[in-house]
């Protein structure tokens, strides 16, 4: 059957058709092999990320492949090199290094380029946004509702199921380097110490202590008093990571309610100041706690272990393993109320 009597082509002349396109297509990829999908060549290439200025003092050397070297981050290239701005797809901003406004900014923007705002402080200690509205595309914070999130530390899985222990010497200790009367933590430290001793190093008594002496020093106490300079949602730093936990004594924190360390932390892990009706009270439990539930608050060590995050380059690198979930070409339109909130 060549032609039905409607005159449409037969099955044999469609089939014969179809391999023909079909050879054409092939042909047309095997003759020009570098045009390709677009989207597919943009992939293979390596997302640069430019940091216009390093957020710490220390510029570490970027130059080679880092995030894949240190972080197992393949296609991630970091680079501080501003005549580079042209071809990268992200700019990172550190907010600290942002002051005194719009003129550390670059003086055009490419298009498709997204700007990151980075911020490790607390809304208390991070002055003038308002300048900063309809500016940046993403933000990187400890907030858990930052485009990119970057905690001080968390818990990782660690089926060691052994308990550490650090052997004690002294009840409580606090290292404290900016002490301000005006502070809710100055405040409650002057209160709590009417009822038992505190240890107390660091810049704000005269006894600073070196980097390595820190955790062997503070792991001689019983329990450490992990309080932040302000008092923000999910604003929960080192002082309980490394100075707490890591060094192996039970946090007293005073920061967010207990409901939001709990989202970071085991409930029997810590000590909160809001769970006592007085200071009095805390120290009381302190000082009359018993060795069995004293080691109670240790459990997590079973199935956890601390991971710190301090290095810049690997909170930088993250921005490349988020980048293909984050909304491209919006705009913040508010910063300072998005930050405060």
């Amino acid at each position: 059957l060549r032609w039905s009597s409607w005159g449409r082509p037969g099955v044999k002349t469609l089939v014969t058709a179809g391999v023909f396109v079909t050879i054409l297509w092939n042909l047309r990829f095997f003759l020009n092999p570098s045009k390709g999908s677009g989207e597919d060549s943009k992939r293979r290439e390596p997302l640069v990320i430019l940091v216009w200025e390093w957020p710490s003092e220390q510029v570490p050397d970027v130059s080679r492949d880092v995030c894949h070297e240190l972080y197992s981050i393949p296609g991630c290239q970091l680079t501080t090199e501003r005549q580079l701005l042209h071809q990268a797809n992200v700019v990172v901003f550190p907010h600290s290094r942002l002051q005194p406004g719009q003129g550390k900014l670059p003086k055009e923007r490419p298009p498709g380029q997204n700007w990151v705002w980075v911020s490790l402080e607390s809304p208390s200690n991070t002055r003038a946004l308002a300048a900063w509205n309809q500016t940046f595309n993403w933000v990187m914070t400890y907030r858990q509702d930052s485009d990119i999130f970057i905690p001080y530390g968390k818990l990782v899985p660690n089926q060691s199921a052994t308990v550490n222990i650090p052997a004690k010497t002294n009840l409580v200790s606090w290292v404290i380097s900016n002490y301000h009367r005006t502070q809710k933590r100055a405040e409650v430290y002057k209160n709590l110490s009417r009822y038992l001793h505190v240890n107390i190093y660091g810049k704000a008594n005269n006894k600073p202590l070196c980097k390595d002496c820190l955790l062997p020093t503070i792991s001689k106490s019983k329990f450490y008093l992990a309080f932040e300079n302000s008092i923000h949602r999910d604003y929960i730093t080192e002082k309980l990571w490394r100075n707490s936990l890591l060094a192996g004594t039970v946090p007293v924190v005073l920061g967010p309610p207990r409901a939001n360390y709990e989202q970071f932390i085991p409930a029997d892990s810590f000590i909160h100041v809001n769970d006592f009706g007085s200071l009095e009270e805390l120290a009381t439990f302190l000082k009359t706690m018993n060795s069995s539930r004293y080691q109670q608050f240790f459990a997590w060590q079973r199935r956890f272990s601390v991971k710190l995050y301090s290095d810049w380059r690997e909170r930088i690198c993250a921005i490349c393993t988020a980048y293909p979930h984050l909304p491209h070409g919006r705009l913040y339109p508010d910063l300072q109320s998005w930050f405060n909130s």
